[in-house]
């Protein structure tokens, strides 16, 4: 069985289940089953959960599945399901190992760690053996990736936030509808961009006139970036979209990042490296695990 460890090691609070889609049976189920504790939770549920998955003899019900979803978003429920139930499956198989092994009583938490956190980094730390990359490895690289290796690029922006909350879909519109309203004034009467932005913009940026000086890549956030370093100079034809709400971008000028020598990216490639090396040997590891434990059901949900 193979296992797919990023998804299965990524469980962070901020992430949510998706909502598009049709619900599988399975999936169905586990809604079912929690709806029905939701009027007096104080009650015990009417019944147990399904059970379609097994890690040796411990079953992974679809109740435990739809509470760790929350913290899978994914496009459709059914690929959040999936994600939950890998990341359920991975932790029961380390726990196992845990066990066996007994380290558990070794395993003294590190600053936020919990218990169970720091009984894996023994684990992983005692079984995954990671060595570091040589110097032929990181040249071999660098020689390889030579057009990715360069300084961030430079963009000079203007702008005009209008603002709107990610889930007020009225209030994006009406600032989708304002921004290409004065996206339509300035096309006409460029010089007024001070004017606007000191008029309609909530960024602070608009006591200079909406200027917000020279931003690198990853100075500010990704789907703002995304959009304006795509931009030729100039006033943007659209909108930007971002978390915060709709731009009115003017691109001043756009500067390429100037490129590194190989010392310059020596470190950030062998961090990279090692990276993908720890990645890989995990994977391996707990494939192993999985079959030494018999994992059940993974397969036929994942096909689901």
């Amino acid at each position: 069985m193979r296992l797919n460890i990023p998804v299965l090691l990524d469980s962070s609070p901020h992430k949510t289940a998706g909502e598009a889609g049709t619900a599988t049976p399975g999936l169905a189920a586990a809604q079912n089953h929690d709806r029905d504790h939701v009027d007096d939770p104080s009650q015990p549920l009417p019944g147990p959960a399904p059970v379609f998955i097994h890690v040796g003899a411990t079953p992974i019900s679809e109740a435990e599945i739809a509470r760790e979803m929350q913290h899978h978003r994914a496009p459709r429920p059914e690929q959040s399901r999936a994600d939950a139930a890998r990341a359920l499956v991975v932790r029961e198989l380390l726990r196992l190992e845990i066990e066996r092994l007994g380290l558990a009583q070794d395993a003294q938490p590190e600053g936020a760690e919990t218990h169970e956190e720091a009984a894996i980094r023994v684990l992983i730390e005692r079984e995954i053996d990671t060595p570091e990359p040589s110097e032929h490895d990181c040249r071999r690289y660098y020689e390889a990736n030579r057009e990715r290796m360069h300084a961030p690029d430079l963009a000079r922006v203007r702008h005009i936030l209008l603002a709107a909350a990610p889930a007020d879909g009225y209030a994006r519109n009406k600032a989708r509808e304002l921004g290409e309203q004065l996206i339509e004034v300035l096309k006409l009467e460029a010089d007024r961009f001070s004017e606007l932005a000191e008029r309609h913009s909530v960024c602070p940026s608009r006591e200079q006139g909406g200027d917000l000086g020279w931003i690198a890549s990853g100075e500010t956030v990704p789907e703002f970036e995304r959009q304006v370093f795509r931009l030729k100079p100039g006033l943007a034809g659209l909108t930007v979209e971002s978390r915060y709400g709709h731009h009115v971008v003017l691109l001043d000028e756009l500067k390429p990042g100037e490129a590194l020598s190989f010392a310059d990216c020596r470190a950030r490639i062998a961090g990279y490296l090692e990276t993908q090396v720890r990645q890989n040997a995990l994977h391996q590891y707990l494939n192993i695990l999985a079959e030494r434990y018999e994992v059940r059901g993974l397969e036929t949900l994942e096909a689901a």
